[in-house]
């Protein structure tokens, strides 16, 4: 049956704009996104296979293109709308990152953080870059690696930091195994930071490490 014969209630776009977006099962969210079905298959019903197909909402948007165009009722241009989504969320989060605007709220800082990077295949390293009053000057991501790590300088780190005039910096780099818990090698590379940094009288707040649902703070550890 058609899902414009479905009740009222029932249908996933009426049942969101009366219920809320949070009242609705990750197969009517991806539904009204796929807006179509296939032959013999409402909108729900590919969902309910594509989630099925890939194991998890989370594995459906993070694929790659080929993987995702693989899949049946999916395509290049569905892909691009996706892609699309996806960024106008990491940018709405990133707001909080914007120049000027200080970090009133660490929750929305690492709520974007985890958006940006905990699905990354690869190792990167990102500096926040804050004037004297913890105002955001700039987010950059400085250095990309493997699976298994990153080749961080020290010194371009520092000359970036001086670049935009940072009293202090956030240093962040994901783990794509997911384990958020920071290794000897992570250790050892923040205080060479620290040390480079203190040279030219820059503060390091704090290393966050992005895992797969946590965030591992440095500072909160006692480790700077």
């Amino acid at each position: 049956m058609s899902i414009c014969h479905w009740p009222e209630a029932e249908r996933p776009r009426e049942k969101l704009l009366l219920r809320g977006a949070s009242a609705l099962s990750d197969a009517e969210l991806l539904a009204i996104f796929l807006r179509t079905g296939v032959a013999g298959k409402t909108a729900v019903d590919l969902a309910r296979d594509l989630l099925g197909r890939f194991g998890s909402l989370r594995a459906l948007l993070a694929a790659d293109q080929a993987e995702f165009c693989q899949a049946p009722g999916l395509g290049r241009a569905k892909f691009a709308q996706l892609q699309a989504v996806l960024e106008m969320a990491r940018r709405y989060l990133g707001e909080s990152l914007e120049r000027g605007q200080s970090l009133a709220s660490p929750a929305d800082t690492r709520n974007y953080l985890r958006a940006l990077l905990r699905d990354r295949r690869n190792e990167a390293f990102c500096c926040l870059y804050l004037d004297t009053r913890h105002r955001v000057l700039s987010f950059e991501e400085l250095f990309q690696g493997t699976v298994d790590g990153a080749a961080v300088y020290p010194r371009e780190v520092v000359k970036k930091a001086l670049g935009h005039n940072a009293a202090a910096v956030i240093l962040v780099h994901n783990h794509p195994s997911g384990v958020a818990e920071p290794s000897r090698a992570d250790e050892a590379l923040t205080r060479r930071l620290q040390e480079a940094l203190g040279l030219v009288d820059i503060r390091v707040l704090d290393h966050l490490v992005v895992g797969d649902g946590e965030i591992a703070s440095f500072a909160e550890r006692g480790l700077l």
